[in-house]
């Protein structure tokens, strides 16, 4: 399973590292993703989803539903 948010799509990043001598090597910043069952009180029941845990505090506040309808999304397409 690849290291991506499932609603936003959001995936690690890469770069160079740079010492002080100037040697640079390569570095990859993953973001922070959380399993997560998140209760949906339209459909009364739950929906397991891998998340960034930017991205569960965002659906915390908005509510599951309406984030989704924010990212242009259906509930189908992210289980």
């Amino acid at each position: 399973m690849s290291r991506v948010c499932q609603i936003t799509g959001k995936s690690s990043l890469k770069g160079k590292k740079v010492s002080h001598s100037h040697v640079r090597t390569n570095k990859h910043s993953r973001p922070n993703l959380v399993r997560k069952r998140i209760f949906v009180p339209e459909l009364g029941r739950f929906v397991r989803v891998r998340v960034a845990a930017r991205t569960l505090k965002s659906i915390t506040k908005v509510g599951f539903m309406a984030f989704l309808t924010k990212q242009g999304l259906k509930l189908s397409d992210v289980t």
